[in-house]
């Protein structure tokens, strides 16, 4: 009997040891594992050249084990005041009946000279676990779109909400093993728990041209005292946006300091108003492919209004145009001259168009919040509804819904889906894991039609309303617009949306920019003297491609400066130049004779009054 039960004994032990070791090993570590644990990082937001527009900074947090130390009033009296929390309140969180205590929030995220700080005091039980928070290298550009994590890196609003599963890693640990006291068991080393980093994502952003349109639209908030500030950037020929603005911006590590209203609008997609005359780009686009205007031979006679149904509809001009083509019309921004254009559509082909330009239902652009803007219904929308359609007047559209139409209009007539991912990248390997291809919806118009609204909007640069975002070397089109604002159904008094959407090269366009200035004030209110010179500076400094062709002269109208094209004086002698009487002032550098080089360079333009720099030896 004996021997019977030692063989069963041994049989066991041998079970045990050889069969299931591990498990029971396994089991017995998650016994005494305390988890200290050591957040993943979050994935990174990228712009479309791989800079980092939101990254991660090291921000420890730190944990307590009450069972290694039996003097929790002792602790929070030496830390309390290194981490500006009441002695009462923390010797409460160090007491809990707990294996391991998270002191938060006023130990969550500290710095980590604070945390070294901490450390070097030697406090039985108290650890620094890893942590970290969203580290924004360019301060508040973006925030609108990026949106912000909350208290566990857990995203909010935005892009950080809205790909939050993409972005968020697993955390990490330091497993620490002990018995029930806390006590670290002396025969188990401390292991490791492997997390998983989150994945990048990439956006179509160029923060080049992000900051340029973010510069333009906080000096044109000061300079008008505007209420807000809109500026989008886009590649027509393929959807992609390169910049998305929203002015006034805010501190997205602060969020909580704003008013909601601000971080949870991002008003490029949000925000609905009338176009105004903007909109006279889609009228255009539709008489021009239905045949029904000829530009430069039909004219229209403008008395200052026309008369629809009883309504007396105004030019914005009050005296009128009197005679003019219908290439003067545009130029002009003419309201009379449009509302013939539309009526020479009809009002059921014009509301086909509008449709087909994508207004009245959201771009699928992807960025949350996207309102669809309102237009007529079939039942409202008699004579003077089509009337004042045909110029902007009466419908409701978003920033987004204007730039994914012009885009169309100049394009060669392709309506290509906005949007704003790129790409997603693993966070380890930054390899692609998938990626956003342009997706054309149709053609509204034929490339014949674009080729005419293109060179038709040159000039309204060149020679009509919009001759102020005219810059020199660069062939610039797009048009105006000035909109009465609208509240409760009712136009506000004194209150107006000022706007400009331009495009360039005008002969083949690889940037279409979109600015609108919310109730300005100082300053003469329309969108060719506010908006338009600011879309003019965003994509003179944005764009690398200069003028193809033959570019059109600027036409001078009364209160312009007057400009000169500078002559070449590379190789002029100082005797000679002296002898010629220029207008301008030429500033001499070097004691040479004879002038070596020049800026302004030869055919730039020039104030009569301006200055040319000339250097010598």
């Amino acid at each position: 009997m004996t021997v019977i039960l030692f063989l069963l004994v041994a049989s066991k032990l041998i079970q045990l040891q050889f069969f299931q070791f591990d498990e029971l090993t396994l089991k017995a570590k998650e016994s005494w594992d305390r988890e200290l644990p050591y957040a993943s990082l979050r994935g990174n937001i990228l712009d479309r050249n791989g800079d980092v527009i939101v990254g991660n900074k090291l921000s420890p947090t730190l944990f307590y084990m009450p069972s290694q130390n039996d003097e929790p009033e002792k602790v929070a009296e030496q830390i309390a005041p290194l981490i500006e929390m009441e002695k009462e309140a923390l010797f409460k969180q160090l007491n809990k009946r707990a294996s391991i205590v998270k002191i938060a929030p006023a130990g969550k995220n500290i710095s980590t000279e604070l945390a070294m700080e901490i450390q070097d005091k030697n406090i039985n039980g108290l650890y620094a676990g890893v942590d970290y928070i969203r580290d924004y290298p360019h301060g508040e550009m973006l925030s609108r779109l990026l949106g912000f994590t909350g208290y566990d890196a857990q995203g909010l609003a935005g892009i950080e909400y809205q790909y939050d599963s993409i972005l968020k890693g697993k955390s990490s640990a330091i497993r620490m093993f002990t018995d029930a006291k806390g006590v670290p068991l002396p025969h188990v080393d401390d292991g490791w728990k492997s997390g998983v980093t989150g994945n990048h994502v990439q956006l179509t952003i160029d923060m080049k041209i992000q900051e340029v349109v973010e510069r333009e639209l906080s000096q044109a908030m000061l300079k008008y005292d505007a209420t807000q500030a809109i500026g989008i950037a886009m590649n027509p020929n393929t959807g992609e946006i390169l910049a998305l603005a929203s002015a006034p911006n805010f501190d997205p590590a602060n969020y909580q300091e704003v008013d909601s209203t601000i971080y949870n609008r991002n008003l490029p997609v949000w925000m609905t108003f009338e176009p105004g005359s903007t909109f006279k780009i889609i009228t255009l686009s539709a008489a021009l492919e239905e045949n029904v205007v000829d530009l430069e031979n039909d004219h229209f006679f403008d008395a200052g209004y026309t008369m629809v149904e009883g309504a007396r509809l105004r030019c914005w001009k009050r005296q009128g145009h009197g005679d003019e083509t219908f290439l003067e019309v545009v130029q002009d921004s003419c309201n009379p001259g449009f509302i013939e254009l539309g009526r020479r559509v009809g009002p059921d082909k014009l509301q086909d168009y509008i449709r087909k330009f994508g207004f009245g239902q959201s771009t699928g652009s992807g960025m949350a919040g996207e309102s669809t803007g309102i237009l007529f219904s079939k039942e409202g929308y008699g004579p003077v509804e089509h009337a004042t359609t045909s110029f902007g007047q009466g419908i409701s559209v978003t920033p987004i819904q204007q730039v994914q139409a012009v885009a169309a209009a100049v394009n060669g007539g392709y309506l290509y889906k906005p949007f704003i991912v790129k790409n997603v990248l693993d966070g380890e390997t930054n390899d692609i894991l998938s990626s956003t291809e342009p997706e054309m919806k149709n053609q509204v118009i034929s490339e014949e039609t674009s080729a005419k609204v293109r060179d038709a909007l040159e000039r309204v640069v060149a020679l009509g309303s919009g001759r102020h975002a005219y810059r020199d070397g660069l062939r610039i089109g797009g048009k105006t617009g000035t909109a009465q604002k609208v509240k409760d159904g009712k136009y506000m008094d004194g209150e107006y949306i000022v706007s400009f959407i331009g495009f360039a090269p005008a002969d083949n366009p690889e940037i279409v920019v979109y600015v609108a200035i919310d109730n300005p004030k100082n300053s003469l209110v329309f969108g060719s003297v506010i908006a338009a010179p600011i879309v003019g500076q965003i994509i003179e400094d944005s764009l690398e491609i200069k003028a193809g062709g033959k570019q059109l002269e600027k036409e001078y109208r009364w209160g312009d400066i007057q400009q000169v094209r500078v002559p070449n004086l590379v190789g002029v002698k100082k005797k000679e130049v002296t002898s010629y009487m220029y207008p301008f002032s030429i500033v001499w550098h070097g004691e040479g004779e004879e002038i070596l080089d020049q800026l302004p360079k030869e055919k730039s333009l020039i104030p009569l009054d301006g200055t040319i720099h000339v250097y010598t030896k």
